[in-house]
């Protein structure tokens, strides 16, 4: 199990982040600590000044019981995300923790014609986007939240992340 502590390097984006990464995953070509920085924070843009994000990288075990225990669906799923419940008094950066299951992104990828980079990127984006509380449970809401990943990966230079549904 490798832990990257969390790192608050302006010049990586302009919101203050840390990230604070365990990789409990053998997967090969996981995303190095930059790469994974750049799209939590192209994600948070300007919603916030600072932010302090948990991300733990599972392989499909751990993934499967993640999401059967918190979702009850018992199967790995891609990315889960768990938006921290503080008090507004606390005033903390904290947006909570992510859990991205590497052997389900890298299937992902090669079933829906991508590279791994970029779907790797798109559940950062989307689990970030799930941690500043963006649902896709209501149509409304899953296009407005859609447009929005489409719009960030975009602009990392990722294709449309929903262009093969089109």
């Amino acid at each position: 199990m490798n832990t990257t502590p969390g790192s608050r390097n302006p010049e990586v984006c302009e919101t203050l982040i840390t990230l604070d990464t365990e990789r409990a995953s053998r997967a090969p070509n996981l995303p190095d600590q930059a790469q994974l920085e750049r799209w939590v924070c192209a994600a948070i843009g300007a919603r916030r000044k600072e932010a302090e994000v948990s991300l733990l990288i599972v392989d499909e075990a751990q993934g499967q019981a993640l999401n059967r225990d918190y979702r009850g669906k018992d199967y790995p799923t891609n990315v889960l995300s768990f938006p921290a419940d503080l008090p507004p008094e606390l005033n903390l950066p904290l947006l909570g923790d992510l859990v991205v299951c590497a052997p389900v992104v890298a299937r992902e990828a090669t079933e829906q014609g991508k590279s791994e980079t970029a779907h790797w990127a798109h559940m950062l984006v989307h689990g970030t986007l799930h941690l500043l509380g963006y649902d896709h449970i209501e149509d409304a809401d899953a296009d407005a939240m859609e447009a929005l990943e489409t719009e960030i990966l975009l602009d990392l230079g990722f294709p449309a992340p929903y262009a093969d549904r089109e």
